[in-house]
Formats: structure tokens, sequence, C-alpha cells
């Protein structure tokens, strides 16, 4: 395994295991948490959203939501029904913004903060959804490929429509989670994004007894290398989303994602398809208690930052045996795309080297031509703008054709190949040829290089479009930065998460009770479980520099093991006690 140098970014992470478990899960140490005890939202962590979805080419955010997100619509506030707690407050107001006649609120992580695997926990309230209120905490892949290539988990949703088949039940007592990734089975028509989701004709939700408005309950997504687990806990109960684990079926689940909490308004997911249809009362307060990312099995990361690290030396993105630093694969960290499947299809031209090909056959005469070999995650070469990309053509020497790349602001620049012309190297004979083409040139000065999503574009120059079918192959394409790569090591993160630093005890005050106690000067969490059982997490009561907590309903033999969570407000971070174990007697 290639080792980078970690360049603007932390990263806290578990070892990794070869399969962890979901439904056995040993949760280890707090890998990071976001509290919300501050005055106001850290914009370090998160960013507001500000619109309707328009200022981003997406009005309704894809859903035919019906508010618009705002700044004001978010604090940090004092949790009414549950003294001592301080919380995210998202409200959504029925207040005209424009075009729009609700205002809610909306924050993510995207390029702050990002996870991969792990136990991952939300604490949150929701008002009374009725008809017309989406809350939702989840989860989007920080891969710069469109949605759903990208991935999206949806950790927990309120106040969608309830599958036909359901007894009747309020909404406030129905609440489910999702997962959604590219599926080629899914390519259907009015699918045409080809989302594939693990709740179509699934149960994929809870209905507790008693209705979730204003009161806290915990969403958990357990999830590692080869398993999802949905669950939500209700006063002590851990209750299953679906029958069974989701079995990772898309190597996007297999990459970090950054984390969203927000409470939409009308849209497809609810019954509220216009404003007269939104009957939820209003102003109405989502409260997120907390977030916390926990190591799971021995898996569990979380990066700060962009999280990008340099490529360096020498980069291949379509090659078998040349050695290189690190390399992409088609099918696996990479995806090749024919722009014009009414022009293009694959070809059978032979390899240059190795085993794989990215050979075309243009079968329509007149008609533009094009594809890409597109990252499914972003690549900073920003180090090679002095270098070369170095790539083996085989094309018909009458043909003229460009050669391009594009970064994730959507920037695009290419250089041209003329017909019969001897152009970066490659001689026109109609046989495999070297092409070296300086990275300053294609780049030119508006590439992004800190941020590519295609490495690798060719399409037909305008113009000058072909009038003959032909075959066309590219191979062992390579990014040269013509500096060394080897010898780069692993700078050691420091971490942000300090464990054993928090002391505190468990005391048996009774034949069936246990006390939990832990010196305070902010909230304390004790999780516990009693032989070996479901884990539980409580709040404990805070007074006078300390809080408490007694558990009852044990037996003499009960072995109880516990651990501590509890914020320190000096260092403004949550902090763990080591894990401990008590044995009733």
């Amino acid at each position: 395994m290639k080792l980078h140098t970690l360049f603007g970014s932390l990263l806290l992470a578990a070892g990794a295991t070869a399969s962890a478990s979901v439904t056995s899960p040993v949760i280890g140490k707090l890998l990071w948490s976001e509290e919300f005890n501050g005055t106001s939202l850290n914009t370090s962590v998160w960013t507001a959203s500000n619109g309707n979805g328009c200022q981003i080419n997406l009005c309704g955010y894809g859903n035919q939501e019906l508010q618009f997100y705002s700044p004001g619509n978010l604090s940090i506030a004092d949790v009414p029904f549950e003294p001592g707690t301080r919380a995210l407050a998202i409200t959504a107001r029925r207040e005209v913004n424009g075009s729009n006649q609700f205002t809610s609120g909306k924050i993510d992580s995207a390029g702050k903060v990002q996870v991969k695997y792990g136990l991952i926990e939300v604490r949150m309230a929701t008002p009374k959804v009725g008809v017309g209120l989406w809350p939702a905490a989840w989860m989007l892949g920080v891969s710069p490929q469109t949605w759903p290539r990208n991935g999206e988990i949806d950790i927990m949703e309120m106040g969608g429509r309830q599958p036909a088949g359901l007894p009747p039940i309020s909404p406030d007592q129905f609440v489910g989670s999702n997962v959604i990734t590219y599926q080629p089975a899914a390519c259907v028509p009015g699918n045409e994004s080809c989302a594939g989701s693990t709740a179509w004709q699934t149960k994929n939700w809870v209905t507790p007894s008693r209705s979730l408005a204003n009161r806290f309950v915990t969403y958990r997504l357990y999830w590692t290398d080869t398993q999802i687990r949905f669950t939500l806990l209700d006063n002590g109960r851990e209750y299953d989303m679906y029958k069974a684990p989701i079995t990772i079926n898309s190597t996007a689940l297999n990459q970090p994602f950054y984390l969203l909490l927000n409470m939409a308004v009308g849209g497809n997911f609810t019954p509220a398809a216009t404003p007269a249809q939104v009957t939820a009362p209003l102003p109405a307060t989502t409260y997120v208690d907390y977030v916390r990312v926990y190591e799971l099995d021995g898996l569990g990361e979380v990066k700060l930052g962009v999280g990008t690290q340099p490529e360096v030396g020498k980069f291949g993105v379509f090659t078998d045996n040349t050695p290189v630093d690190n390399k992409q694969v088609p099918g696996v960290s990479a995806d090749v795309f024919i722009w014009n499947q009414g022009s293009l299809t694959a070809g059978d031209l032979p390899p240059y080297e190795g085993s794989g090909v990215l050979a075309f056959r243009y079968f329509a005469p007149g008609q533009w031509f094009g594809g890409s070999i597109q990252s499914r995650q972003v690549h900073d070469m920003s180090g090679f703008r002095n270098g070369t990309i170095k790539l083996k053509i085989k094309a018909p020497a009458n043909l003229a054709f460009r050669i391009g790349i594009y970064d994730t602001y959507t920037n695009q620049s290419s250089v041209t190949f003329p017909a019969n012309t001897t152009a970066y190297g490659l001689v026109r004979d109609g046989e495999w040829g070297t092409a070296t083409i300086p990275v300053a040139e294609i780049a030119g000065p508006k590439i992004a290089l800190q941020s590519m999503l295609d490495l690798f574009q060719f399409f037909s120059v305008d113009g000058a479009l072909p009038g003959q079918q032909f075959q066309i192959a590219f191979d062992d394409i390579v990014w040269d930065s013509g500096v060394p790569g080897a010898g780069v090591q692993k700078v050691a993160a420091p971490s942000l998460v300090k464990v054993a630093t928090l002391t505190g005890s468990a005391t048996q005050t009774g034949t069936s009770t246990l006390a939990f106690a832990a010196p305070a000067s902010g909230w304390v969490d004790v999780h516990y479980s009693v032989n070996g059982g479901d884990a539980q997490t409580v709040r404990l009561r805070s007074e006078g520099g300390s809080a408490s907590y007694t558990a009852g309903g044990l037996k003499k033999g009960d072995v109880v093991e516990y651990r501590f969570t509890a914020w320190d407000a000096v260092r403004q971070v949550a902090v763990d006690s080591a894990p401990r174990t008590a044995v009733m007697r």
C-alpha cells in the first residue's frame, strides 16, 4: 500500500479488521463528536445552507421541496422540554422568502468532517411532523461523482408516506432509514439516474409505541466494510429499522461520507406537494443534542478538512504493468463513460500492454463522439503541473481528436491532435504510438489541479467530424510529476479525543441497584450493558460538579460493563473513560 503524507487534514482512525460485525458489535472509543454546547454553530465543522436549491441549479433540491433554507433558522439553544440540555435547533416557519412560503434550516459538514465506518450516533428530538415536515439526519459520499454514484445513507427521516398495508399510524410514530446507491439493475424507464434504494419493497422503519414528538431518542448507524445496520434507541431498548443488516453491494459505501442535518417542508417524500397541503403546526423545531462517531469492532475513521491527499510521483489513470506510485482501477475506483452512445460503442482492438484497453468503435459518420475516465474520488494533482501525461494511442492517421481533463468545478481544458500531423510526439501512422502532453499546457490557467474529476477525456473536434467508421484505442495512461514519489511517509495525526481521561464509578447500592457517578463540568452519559446484552446509553443527572444515575432491575451475579462519555468544558471536547466491569453481589 502506498503511504502518503497528510496535508491539511487530520485522521482519527482505528485499526482495521477483515470484516467487522454489526449484529454483535463491540463499540470502541469515541473518535469524534459534535455536542452543540456552544453559543453558536461551529462553522469550522458545519456549513449552513442558504437557498432553495436554485442556487446550485437544483430547485427544490431535486425533491420538489417547498422551503427556503436560511441560516436564521438555525441556533444553539436550551431545550425547553429537557432542562440542562443545549442542542442544535432547526426551526421551520411559515414565512415568505422569494417564491417560497416556508423557511427552515440545514447544515452539512462537506469539506470539513468526513466519516468512514464506525458507529454513528445522533441524539435528536423531532417536532410534530404532521403532514409536510421532513426532518432528517443523513450522509452523502464525498465522491465528486453525481448522485447516486456518490452514495446516500439516511440514518433517519420522518414525515414520509407510509407503505400500503400498514395499519394507520400517526406520522410521529413512524421513522425510517435508507441507503441509496447507483445500481445497474435499477436502470429502468422512469429511473434514469439508476438510483437503487435498500428500502424498495422492504421494511425499513420502526413504529414506536409513543409519539416521537418533543422527546429525545438516539438513532444509530452501524457501518462496516461489509454491512450496514440502522437502529432506534428508545428508553433503553434498541429497535432495528430493517429485519436484517444490509449487505454492502456498492464501492461507494466503502468511501468517506459527510454529515447533513435538516428539516425540509413538503416534497416528493411527504404527502405535501403544495403549500396548501402542509398542515403540520408551525413554527416547529427539531433539536439535535449530539452527533458522535465511535470505533466499531476495530473500524472507523474521521477526517477533518477536505481530506484529499496529494498524489505524487507517477499516477496511473489506466495501466496494467507500468510501475506507478498509485493508480485507479475502472469499475473499482473509476468509471469509463461513452458520452454519445449514438456514435460510439466498445471496440475490439487489442491492448498495448497488459490485459485491459480502452477500445472504441465509431459507427455513425458525421456525428460527434467522446468519452472519459471519471474518478470516484477527488484527486489532488497539484504536484504535477510541471510534469506530463504520457499515453499510448492507436488511431487512424486522418482522424482529428482532442484529449482533455476536467476538474470538480466543471472546468474543462484540452489539446488537439490534428489529422495527418505529428503532435505531442504521436506519429500518425495508424499504429500504436506514444503521446506526451505537458500538464501545464493541457491544464492552462483555469483547471484546478488540486481537485480533479476526469484525468482523461477524448472527444471529436468541432468542424472536423469523421466521415467514415473507425476504431480508436488508448492504453497505459500515466500522469508523471517528474519527481520520484518513493519514500513518502505517513505522519501520525494528533488525536482530538483523549481516552481514559475521565474517571467514574459504579457502586452497588442495593440488591438490585447500581449507582453510576462521575465528575461533571457539563453533561455526562453512561453506556452500560448487562451480561453482554444490548448497550444502553443514559444521560446522568448533574448537580454540584458531579453526575449520577442509578440503574435498577439487576440481580446477584449480573455482570455490568460500563464506561462514561462527558463534555470537558475547559477543552471543549468530549472525552471517554476506560471501560470497566461491575459484578452484582
